[in-house]
């Protein structure tokens, strides 16, 4: 078995959508990113090529190249599936947002999730957590985060 982890941030601007999961969320404010932004693929990006020690999401797309300006971030996703042919044993994630709200959100990510995985949902667990009022930024309502940790087989 292998375990990866990753973790990605984003301050929040008006004028953007809110991405997580592949779902775009209601919100007046969404991720500001070279790509679209969606913090909660990009840290499963990031916990699924840890767990293959293969570098970062920024290594594989970086933002200085203009070919991932604006690019979806489940094409990012279906990119780094086809390079590490994962054998997922669970997935846990957990978004950090002060507003909106995830609660009502929560089933449709875990669908989109299971959908871009090809993966029984029963496997994927995404938690919504605020940082009650903290953390500069991600208290006030103007960033999100997203924390996620892939247990794969070898």
């Amino acid at each position: 078995m292998r375990i990866g982890s990753g973790y990605d941030i984003h301050v929040l601007v008006p004028g953007r959508p809110l991405m997580l999961g592949g779902i775009r969320i209601p919100s007046d404010k969404g991720e500001m990113a070279h790509s679209d932004g969606d913090v909660l693929i990009h840290a499963l990006i990031d916990a699924i090529l840890g767990a293959y020690a293969k570098g970062d999401i920024g290594s594989h797309f970086p933002p200085s190249d203009e070919r991932w300006k604006d690019a979806d971030s489940s094409t990012l996703l279906s990119m780094v599936l086809d390079e590490c042919r994962p054998v997922f044993s669970n997935i846990d994630c957990t978004v950090f947002l002060e507003k909106p709200r995830l609660r009502e959100h929560i089933d449709i990510i875990r669908e989109s999730l299971s959908r871009l995985l090809s993966l029984d949902v029963d496997m994927i667990s995404v938690k919504a957590k605020t940082a009650e009022k903290c953390f500069g930024e991600l208290g006030s309502g103007d960033a999100v985060v997203a924390a996620v940790t892939v247990l794969v087989e070898d």
